[in-house]
């Protein structure tokens, strides 16, 4: 195994860069000592570019994903996907190693596709008969009625940027006059944006992945925000309170989030790593999106998860990267 290429993907095209190098980082220091030939790679729009254990750096020529290092052509064996956000989480980076038949950590583009497409993931779960809030989609340039939203979904709202995460363009609106500037701001990430009622509850999330032939649902985590909402500061800045396993949970509600989590992850043939987050009213679950490229960093909440499940980073990549030989 340690003859084995592995590059874990990271940068982007959008504001999650920072997240995405320190998921990078995190697995890459677990992951070093054993694979030898564990390499980083730096996406961004104008080039690709990889960096070795000597922080050698060499360019990725796009037609084959290899590299040229001491005169030596390297073709990757298997990709760790890190990268939040476009290109690795909305199926663009999927879809290239599809075409090069070259193995990687996450689900299929198509499937990546639909689930970093908020509106279109939310419908997703809607013909599946698993509760969402109401919502409404605005694109960029056209018109939209700030009565007419408030009407539909209410106040308070949530603002999202339709294909983002990280809480980047995302937004919570209490007053009628606020609501156009939240727009606008998740216009900036995504030339489509989701409003959305708000429902008073709470937050619990839902990693999932497969795991030797089935599919295992992790320990459910509560979140109990500083904030009025899961926010950035809240993910990143330590500004919430994190219960690992869930201890306000009913066996009854319990059971409702693992079977959802389990159905969407059946039904959108997803792989890997993910994590469905939901807000729980009245013992109704309702889904609020899923993430097929969770945040790996030291805060984050998958990590959390798989140490209470007693299975360790090392291990989850290990069996991932078995597979392919």
């Amino acid at each position: 195994m340690e003859k084995l290429k592995i590059g874990i993907a990271w940068g982007g095209y959008s504001s999650e860069r920072l997240i995405s190098k320190k998921s990078c980082d995190s697995i890459y220091v677990v992951l070093k000592k054993k694979y030898l030939n564990l390499y980083k790679i730096e996406f961004s729009r104008k080039k690709w570019i990889v960096s070795d254990h000597n922080n050698k750096k060499f360019i990725i020529n796009k037609d084959d994903f290899s590299f040229i290092k001491n005169e030596i052509k390297i073709n990757f064996d298997f990709i760790i996907n890190m990268i939040h956000g476009s290109p690795g989480e909305d199926g663009e980076l999927a879809d290239y190693l599809e075409r090069l038949k070259i193995p990687h950590s996450s689900s299929n583009s198509v499937s990546s596709k639909i689930t970093f497409n908020k509106n279109e993931c939310l419908r997703f779960a809607k013909k599946l008969k698993i509760p969402t809030a109401k919502n409404l989609k605005i694109d960029l340039n056209k018109p939209y009625d700030i009565s007419k939203i408030c009407s539909k979904v209410g106040l308070p709202c949530f603002v999202k940027a339709n294909s983002s995460g990280s809480s980047f363009g995302v937004s919570k609106v209490t007053v009628k006059e606020n609501l156009k500037q939240s727009i606008v701001m998740a216009f900036k990430e995504s030339d489509k944006v989701l409003v959305e009622e708000n429902i008073s509850g709470k937050e619990y999330t839902v990693g999932i992945t497969n795991w030797y032939g089935k599919i295992k649902v992790l320990p459910i985590t509560e979140i109990i925000p500083e904030n009025d909402f899961f926010d950035f500061d809240s993910k990143y800045k330590g500004k919430s309170i994190e219960v690992t396993p869930a201890s306000t949970l009913s066996k009854i509600c319990k059971n409702k989030l693992e079977k959802m989590t389990i159905k969407l992850y059946k039904n959108l043939k997803l792989y890997g790593l993910c994590r469905a987050d939901f807000i729980v009213k009245d013992e109704i679950p309702y889904f609020l999106e899923i993430n097929t490229v969770p945040g790996m960093t030291e805060k984050s909440i998958i990590p959390q998860q798989l140490n209470k499940e007693g299975i360790s980073i090392n291990s989850y990549y290990d069996f991932l990267i078995k597979k392919i030989n």
